[in-house]
């Protein structure tokens, strides 16, 4: 099997928990995710949000829909002003703990993997937009950073 990049889009922000969420979405499908694949992840992502320190609160996630029955949702939330805090669920994946093969029965997985190579470029966008928009400016500026996604597209090939 030779290795192709997927398709990433970027559905509107949201709010889930008091924490501000950029959302980012793979699949292979062009389609996109279905609607309770997506209603099932962001149903569970409370609990991968961590506590709030003062830092603004924001996080990114990227739900990606696998090539067989797992679906993935990975949070990267912002703490202590510049670091990422993740957690992460899948569904569907029985080696990941799932109890079934349902792409829509989230569970978290409490392992310490931060992605797959479908799943890191947002990871490198959201970098370089937080300190853009938080960090570098005499005033950080929330509502920038929230507007500053990585346009849709494919996972790879900007260059």
């Amino acid at each position: 099997m030779s290795f192709s990049e997927k398709l990433l889009t970027v559905p509107p922000p949201l709010e889930v928990a008091g924490r501000h969420i950029k959302r980012y979405h793979v699949t292979a499908d062009p389609a996109g995710i279905a609607p309770e694949v997506e209603k099932a992840a962001y149903a569970i992502l409370p609990e991968l949000l961590p506590e709030p320190d003062g830092t603004p609160p924001v996080t990114f996630v990227v739900l990606h829909r696998g090539g067989d029955d797992g679906a993935y949702l990975n949070a990267y939330s912002w703490v202590w002003d510049n670091v990422l805090h993740f957690g992460g669920a899948a569904a569907g994946q029985p080696v990941l703990g799932c109890p079934d093969r349902d792409p829509a029965h989230f569970v978290a997985t409490g392992r310490p993997w931060i992605g797959c190579v479908w799943e890191l470029p947002p990871i490198a966008h959201e970098r370089d937009a937080w300190v853009r928009h938080m960090l570098a400016p005499e005033l950080p500026d929330l509502e920038a950073y929230l507007a500053d996604s990585l346009p849709a597209g494919t996972t790879g090939g900007r260059a």
